[in-house]
């Protein structure tokens, strides 16, 4: 549409032409004419393939309201204008352009984003006269220099151009590192919601257990808004990784079932995380767990392992209803259900085979949350909107730093940056554990510019090392702090002793710089033993052919289920004759007073259940204190014979 106006315009003003058979006067009457006309309406653009530059064209000021014009105001009204379909200002090509040579109204290509692409070509037409069919612009004032306002206005477009560059860095997805997000991008203003629609590929199940859950789901509302709101942060991410594989995107819906999109969530079996891996199956799929970081916390991390798991079960049982009821019950339970349904001739599909009731329900709640997200309205919900693109990405770790400071760099809250990094088990993050941090786009810049004006030191805690094995109360006094926030920072229930080779976090001192080595941010462990008086060990044999673990137990005074634990047995087992037990008695208590506790528990006891000696005493090899030479083991019961080795 510009290039039909402005050739119009051109034509309007300059397609006077004299005729032969007028008297000379009016000729010279009409060339003065044509002279005005030239004046007010400009000169001929040359026509050239190039683009038409908005800030060449808009070099001249407005003249303000009121002041007079530098042209003559008899032909102010007539001076034509355009209006730019890009930006939407009206473009003055009236007299002043009369001031510049042809040429330079041709300006180069300019890079300005807001350039008019236009070009005006030749066409035999031009000859044609028309009138121009836009209003006239309000005079433009006088340029001040030909040559400068050009060369001004380029010089403003590489300026601004160069500061585009420069403002923002490239964004990475942490899931594809090496690719480049582009925030103008269409599709990345599009609701996830429908991406994910777009993916279902699992068939329909026919069962009644899904209209169940529908009608679960669809009375509340409230619950359905936290997990999808909770989604929010993490779902574009599961969902990408999953569509890279070629994966149906309900997949993508299992968490919901899972953890509700809570990355926190903890089962009674000890499954964690938003894919709810246990512990074994996490180290099985390379999940590090240790006392600074638990992956099956980390969405990414479990986000991969998960998958990897799902696609190993369905080429297990190359049907996705049977790869999730293996997810969920465990792919050998599901296959010998299988098998069990072979031998009796009956149909292995999912609905076919025999399954506890968790899971009986657990594809089904997947098909019916697959439902109300293909159609939320027709349940009463409405969906949390999702935008299509990373809600986080990855920022580089390489110092350790307290969780609390991160955040607080970042400008987010402490419960938004661990919702973002979950697998934080520790106030502090370990550089050499825990690499990479996630946070939204905005406060990554943020917290980049923060860290590099930071002053003072980044990490309060260190981890150290116990020698040997000691209480916590005498571990704290070592390290200068308090028991009790030792006790609370480790997780140190009370009564319990911190073996020798533990690993405790503790605060760093102001003056070191050394951060924790990758060995102990990977390995780190801790181990307790219970804070019990000193003990000697002792054996006992058994008398009679009715004898019993429990009864062994009474007369050393001693729980059943400790004197199995320490023989590896079961706490009702029968003895034989003769045979001997190993038990742990305090060294302290008095063998008078223990023969006759054990005489008034077991008067009844027969002559031959009395015959028990104490073959063998040594102290207890185990974080124990040293024990006397001359320390006295109880008797076992009134009257019987005691012989006590000596320890040494």
């Amino acid at each position: 549409m510009e290039k039909r106006i402005l050739t119009r315009t051109a034509q309007a003003c300059h397609d006077v032409r004299p005729s032969p058979r007028r008297p000379a006067g009016l000729w010279m009457g009409v060339s003065v004419l044509g002279a005005m006309l030239l004046s007010a309406c400009g000169t001929p653009v040359k026509t050239s393939a190039s683009r038409l530059d908005m800030d060449t064209l808009l070099y001249t000021a407005p003249t303000a309201a009121g002041a007079p014009s530098t042209n003559s105001s008899r032909y102010a009204s007539r001076l034509p204008s355009t209006q730019d379909p890009t930006s939407g200002l009206r473009v003055d090509i009236g007299s002043a352009a009369l001031e510049q040579p042809v040429e330079a109204l041709t300006p180069p290509v300019s890079l300005n984003p807001v350039a008019l692409v236009s070009t005006v070509t030749p066409t035999p037409a031009a000859t044609a006269t028309s009138k121009p069919d836009v209003p006239a612009a309000a005079p433009a004032a006088k340029a001040t220099t030909t040559a400068e306002q050009p060369a001004a206005a380029q010089a403003i477009d590489a300026e601004n151009q160069d500061e585009g560059k420069t403002a923002i860095g490239a964004i990475s997805d942490p899931l594809s590192p090496d690719a480049t997000v582009d925030l103008n991008d269409n599709q990345a203003n599009q609701d996830l919601w429908g991406r994910v629609r777009s993916g279902f590929a699992l068939p329909d199940l026919d069962s009644p257990l899904v209209g169940d859950h529908e009608r679960w789901y669809a009375s509340r509302p409230d619950y359905v808004a936290r997990m999808t709101d909770r989604s929010s942060r993490y779902l574009f991410h599961v969902v990408d990784e999953i569509q890279r594989r070629n994966m149906p995107t309900e997949l993508a819906l299992l968490p919901f079932i899972e953890s509700a999109f809570n990355p926190q969530a903890m089962s009674s079996a000890r499954a964690s995380g938003i894919w709810q891996f246990m512990p074994a199956t996490g180290k099985t799929f390379e999940l590090k767990q240790n006392m600074f970081r638990d992956d099956r916390r980390d969405v990414l991390a479990s986000t991969r392992a998960a998958l990897d798991y799902l696609q190993r079960l369905y080429r297990q049982f190359s049907d996705w209803n049977l790869a999730l009821a293996a997810y969920n019950w465990g792919e050998g339970n599901v296959a010998r259900a299988i098998a069990r349904n072979q031998r009796a001739g009956l149909p292995t599909d999912y609905l076919s085979l025999n399954m506890p009731p968790e899971t009986r329900n657990y594809v089904p709640k997947l098909h019916a949350v697959k439902r109300i997200i293909a159609r939320p309205e027709a349940y009463g919900l409405t969906l949390t909107p999702i935008e299509n693109h990373p809600y986080f990405v990855s920022v580089p770790l390489k110092r350790d730093i307290d969780a609390t400071l991160a955040s607080r760099l970042a400008a987010l809250s402490l419960d938004e940056f661990k919702a973002l990094n979950p697998s934080l088990n520790k106030p502090v993050i370990l550089a050499a554990g825990t690499p990479q941090v996630l946070l939204p786009y905005d406060n990554a810049g943020l917290f980049v510019r923060n860290l590099s004006d930071h002053k003072g030191p980044l990490a309060s805690w260190t981890a150290w090392v116990v020698p040997r094995t000691m209480r916590p109360a005498d571990a704290a006094k070592q390290v200068g702090m308090s028991e009790a926030s030792l006790k609370d920072v480790n997780h140190i229930p009370n009564k319990m002793l911190v073996k020798a080779g533990s690993t405790l976090l503790v605060p760093r001192a102001p003056h070191r710089e050394q951060d924790v080595s990758e060995a102990l941010a990977d390995n780190a462990m801790m181990s307790l033993a219970p804070d019990l008086p000193p003990l000697r060990k002792v054996s006992a044999r058994a008398a009679g052919k009715r004898d019993t673990v429990a009864a062994m137990a009474r007369r050393l005074n001693v729980s059943a289920a400790q004197l199995a634990q320490w023989n590896h047995m079961s706490a009702g087992a029968s003895l034989k004759p003769g045979q001997t037990l190993v038990a742990y008695v305090p060294q302290g208590r008095n063998a008078r007073q223990t023969t006759a506790s054990a005489g008034n528990a077991r008067s009844s006891t027969s002559k031959r259940e009395r015959d028990v000696v104490v073959a063998k005493s040594s102290p207890r090899p185990a974080a124990q204190r040293s024990v006397s030479p001359r320390a006295r083991v109880p008797a076992a019961i009134r009257g019987g014979r005691v012989k006590v080795a000596s320890s040494r």
